[in-house]
């Protein structure tokens, strides 16, 4: 037989051309060289592993895959298990070509076998074993059936096309480390060489160099488009404005040989984002990077770095720069969806192609990508297209934002093995915090081969670097931030109904959404009116009461005059917020100090003559730390907020905070953080001991977790990779929460609670709150006809994960749940 009769893709109709297999794996191929171009392999390993890369649908010239495709028989091997059965069988003909050892080879074979999000599970025996092969290998071969010798032929041909790849020298570390990263790279090949507007179906004709040579031609059209034709980067000025401390050191810092780590330390405010992308660019320039990705902890954050980043990251590449947001209701962004469909209005303005933003997947493929924290931990789990994550960061510089917050021992675990897999696939990071603990600093830095113990703050520090740069501890002209302790709820309805009398702008940072609704409803007792922000409101809702505290309170807020906010832990980091007073729960160290971060923030636009109280206060709810009867000494003044943190966090802050008396940035900031969250922690009362120790317990668990959920580094993607549901393996412990769908009953029939919000509608009208707490509730019976009429062309997963709710005129779903467009989600029973 001829090696171009057997099909690559089916015709979409009768009248269509069957695309061949081997022209198909000639585009990938072509589009592998585009892609892979700018990584600086050797040219020996990059023809290799691109030669590798148009073999991977090897395992359609079978019978198997040909039955499938024109006749519907049912596979009992998947073609892309046939690549591998075949790529072991046909490793004679390779070897002469490519050479290496053959453990390396079987190694490769399995990565680019797996390109389909997945890596081959079956038994196929090793390369050593040739002699006497498994079950499932000779099955496999039984499958290919008559398709041996045309895939022989194919083999010597394509080994034909690229005369010098050459696998000699390549360790079996090495071979491990290029184990991950292959298949992420033959996926994004894969999904442009099938794609049919660049690839059109080709009528078997053209011999196969002749076909590379236009496969070729296309390839760099196709990567162009898709927004993963590299740029080069720019060597040009990115702000206008005068550097401050941090970002003058990251503009001189000496970088470091080979992959690097930086670790930018400052307070709430500084500029860290800027003084990142200096130090970004220069590293670019360095060739420690083709991209960047920013990774937040939030949504929410992500939502408003992308906004920044649209501003700047333009200037950074010769060409125009392709940025995404990364996350899972990225479609609902408006500012990303704006870039998407209007395009760059000029030079140096970002781009997103259609390509890119339509599979969050593609985000971390693109130039710079911005998302939360989850996307790039997903690469190291083992989950469906990890690899293709994998692939998509290697080229980037990460940074980290907020990285204090993925302190807890489940996701530390994760971001230490993601930092490990970046820095082995050549990656380089920088991470961003004003709290970090030097313990957890230090782990960090070991990753990279650095090593600090240095208490100076602030600070920029580089792995592997002689010292960190210390800064200057001048503070700014906010001053010291006092500290006032209250005792009980309404002592801060008095102050914040006083204060706003008196026309200060007014935040309350509540630990949990149900007291943050009972401070509310407090403070419209006392005819103030209190605005609520928090996670339990419907996507529509949280987004304008945001828009509504922006313009009021932003940083360029209009109309803040006796303005009071009530809010949880949304308000610490993810919106650019200014108020005159502040009242907050008692909440670990760390978070207390970013809380502050929101008080007399913007002094330049707002200094300290025109604010309506005389100096910035810190008033803290909270029980006096001296009075400990009982492990339940926070609960007789928090409520639900009180199991929200870890007592001996909780306990240790108090205790030092208010035997300060202030926080003093940025020179009394390491003070206040290593004595709760660093190894200088003091001893708790006792009573409050046995309560550490059942937290150090969950601890040890978390991290026992997180051990058995990363995948095994050292195994290779074949052994240590799987394709599991990304909702398997949570990139974050916490309790399973439950989406509701809020409808309104308009012209006898259920709408979205959003109302007319086009194709988004039913998106923008979900909201969450634990799986126990509503599944303990009546909620509304799914099989109910006008809720079925909605819910019967969900997919089966949104069936089972989601609650369609229909909300009644005065706001109830059902017993002891209601809603209010002001209020949120709330619980009748407060239980």
């Amino acid at each position: 037989m001829d090696m171009l009769v057997w099909p690559g893709k089916s015709a979409s109709d009768l009248s269509e051309t069957e695309h061949p297999a081997v022209y198909h794996m000639l585009d990938v191929a072509a589009v592998a060289e585009r892609l892979i171009e700018p990584f600086g392999f050797d040219r020996q390993l990059r023809d290799a592993l691109i030669l590798l890369v148009g073999l991977h649908d090897l395992g359609k010239i079978s019978d198997s895959f040909r039955d499938m495709l024109r006749d519907g028989v049912p596979q009992s091997f998947r073609h892309w298990e046939l690549t591998e059965a075949l790529l072991f069988e046909l490793d004679p003909v390779l070897v002469p070509q490519i050479g290496g050892d053959p453990w390396p080879r079987q190694t490769l074979y399995a990565a680019v076998a797996g390109h389909h999000g997945r890596p081959p599970k079956r038994n196929m025996g090793g390369l050593a074993y040739s002699g006497r092969r498994s079950r499932d290998y000779r099955s496999a071969l039984d499958a290919v059936g008559s398709g041996l010798d045309d895939a022989r032929q194919a083999v010597g041909a394509f080994c034909a096309l690229w005369p010098d790849a050459c696998l000699d020298g390549l360790g079996e570390d090495r071979a491990t480390a290029l184990s991950w990263w292959l298949p992420g790279l033959c996926t994004a090949a894969d999904w442009i060489g099938s794609n049919t507007r660049w690839f059109g179906p080709q009528a078997a004709g053209p011999g196969l160099a002749e076909y590379l040579a236009r496969a070729r031609d296309i390839a760099g059209k196709a990567v162009d488009d898709a927004g993963l034709a590299s740029g080069k980067a720019r060597d040009t000025q990115l702000f206008d404005f005068s550097l401050r401390p941090m970002q003058g050191a990251c503009a001189e810092v000496p970088l470091t040989d080979g992959p690097m780590l930086a670790v930018i330390e400052d307070e709430t405010g500084a500029g860290k984002t800027e003084a990142a992308l200096l130090l970004a660019q220069r590293m670019l320039l360095a060739g420690k990077g083709r991209g960047l990705f920013f990774a937040l902890p939030t949504m929410a954050t992500a939502d408003a770095m992308f906004r920044r980043a649209a501003g700047s990251v333009g200037r950074l590449f010769d060409r125009h720069t392709t940025l995404t947001l990364a996350h899972g209701r990225a479609g609902l962004s408006v500012d990303f969806r704006d870039l998407v469909n209007d395009g760059p209005r000029g030079e140096e303005d970002a781009t997103c192609t259609d390509w890119l933003a339509e599979n969050r997947r593609r985000a971390l493929l693109a130039d710079v990508g911005v998302g939360t924290i989850d996307q790039a931990l997903l690469s190291v789990l083992p989950v469906r297209f990890q690899a293709l994550r994998h692939f998509g960061l290697s080229s980037k510089i990460l940074i980290v934002d907020e990285v204090h917050e993925l302190g807890e021992p489940y996701i530390g675990a994760e971001l230490a093995a993601l930092l490990r897999m970046h820095r082995a696939a050549g990656g380089s990071a920088i991470l961003l915090t004003a709290t970090l603990p030097l313990a957890q600093r230090k782990r960090l830095l070991e990753i990279y081969g650095g090593l600090s113990d240095s208490p100076a703050y602030p600070a920029l520090t580089v792995a592997g670097a002689a010292s960190p740069i210390a800064l200057s501890q001048a503070a700014g002209p906010r001053g010291a931030v006092r500290v006032q302790r209250l005792s009980r709820a309404d002592e801060a309805v008095d102050l914040l109904a006083e204060s706003a009398q008196h026309g200060a702008a007014c935040v309350w940072v509540r630990n949990a959404v149900d007291d943050a609704i009972a401070a509310v409803e407090m403070l419209h007792a006392r005819g103030v009116e209190a605005h609520l922000l928090h996670a339990r409101f419907a996507l529509c809702d949280r987004k304008r009461i945001e828009a509504e505290v922006l313009a009021r309170v932003g940083k360029d807020g209009q109309g803040r005059e006796g303005f009071v906010l009530v809010g949880t832990q949304v308000l610490e980091s993810s919106l650019d917020l200014d108020f005159d007073v502040m009242v907050s729960d008692l909440a670990p160290m760390a978070a207390l100090i970013q809380r502050a971060g929101r008080l007399w923030r913007h002094m330049d636009l707002r200094p300290a003559a025109t604010r309506p109280v005389p100096a910035p206060v810190l008033h803290v709810l909270s029980p006096d730390p001296v009075q400990v009867a009982d492990d339940r000494w926070l609960h007789g003044t928090l409520d639900r907020g009180a199991w929200v943190y870890p007592v001996a966090d909780q306990w240790r802050t108090a205790d030092v905070l208010f035997r300060v008396g202030q926080i003093e940035a940025p020179s009394g900031l390491r003070a206040l953080i290593e004595p709760v969250h660093g190894d200088e922690a003091g001893l708790l009362p006792e009573v409050l001991q046995a309560a550490e120790v059942r937290a150090e317990g969950e601890g040890a668990a978390a991290r026992g977790h997180a051990a058995q959920n990363i995948v095994d580094l050292a195994a290779g993607y074949r052994a240590g990779g799987q394709a599991t549901d990304d909702a398997s393996y949570p990139t974050r412990l916490g309790e399973a929460q439950r989406n509701l769908v809020l409808a309104r009953r308009e012209a006898g029939a259920l709408r979205p609670w959003a109302g007319d919000k086009g194709d988004d509608a039913w998106a923008m009208s979900e909201v969450a709150a634990r799986l126990t707490r509503l599944d303990a509730l009546p909620l509304p019976d799914q099989s109910a006809p006008e809720i079925a009429a909605v819910t019967r062309d969900w997919p089966e997963w949104k069936c089972a994960e989601y609650r369609l709710c229909p909300v009644a005129e005065d706001g109830t779903i059902c017993a002891g749940l209601r809603y209010d467009a002001g209020l949120g989600l709330i619980f009748g029973d407060n239980s």
